[in-house]
């Protein structure tokens, strides 16, 4: 069992959705003595800039053009991120809010992996995923409440959700589970964490 842990947030020890994704994992690995986790932690990796030149390459890998030198290497370390996805039969992704969206370096990852014929399939027609991973945890991690009395109808609650189950589905990802922890910056914050990690181990003894 192969389960690639996506880290998004860059705050080490005092990050909330690492903590909860930590729980999860401690649990999930007493559960499965055959795991091994993958720990993509897109703050420390050298994900490359999805810049003109790296769209240029992109083209030119789905089309079979010849690159040169920098251009492989770019393309080169595009395939080994895509690998780690292509080899995993669990996801775990921890996603805290910010400006009502998700980290920009986690949206970086996402452009840099969906590669046609690698993580998905097109055929002038229609869309179809590549992998055959059963199921993922998504943690989504917001600093303010869902409730009425911090306006529920906030933008960002729902459509940060809603991009990465989306997205997870498209490239191939048959269940998505998800534990959604508000309240993380006040003082209910070590209430709702602990609450939150105790779930984790519960979700993690079925997943």
């Amino acid at each position: 069992m192969r389960l690639l842990n996506i880290v998004s947030s860059p705050r080490g020890a005092r990050s909330a959705s690492i903590a909860i994704a930590d729980a999860f994992l401690d649990a999930y690995g007493k559960a499965s003595v055959s795991l091994e986790t993958d720990t993509l932690n897109v703050w420390e990796e050298d994900l490359p800039e999805f810049d003109s030149q790296a769209i240029s390459v992109k083209y030119k890998g789905v089309s079979k053009e010849p690159m040169d030198s920098h251009e492989l290497s770019i393309w080169v370390r595009i395939q080994s991120l895509v690998k780690r996805f292509q080899e995993a039969d669990r996801i775990v992704l921890g996603v805290p809010m910010w400006n009502f969206g998700y980290p920009y370096k986690l949206k970086q990852l996402i452009d840099l992996v969906s590669q046609r014929n690698m993580l998905f399939t097109f055929d002038g027609e229609a869309y179809g995923p590549m992998l055959k991973i059963p199921r993922a945890l998504v943690i989504h991690v917001r600093g303010q409440s869902h409730d009425k009395g911090a306006g529920a109808g906030s933008p960002g609650f729902k459509h940060q959700a809603d991009y990465i189950d989306f997205w997870l589905r498209f490239i191939g990802v048959d269940e998505i589970k998800s534990i959604t922890v508000e309240h993380t910056w006040d003082a209910k914050a070590p209430e709702t964490i602990e609450r939150a990690k105790a779930q984790a181990r519960a979700m993690a003894l079925a997943f």
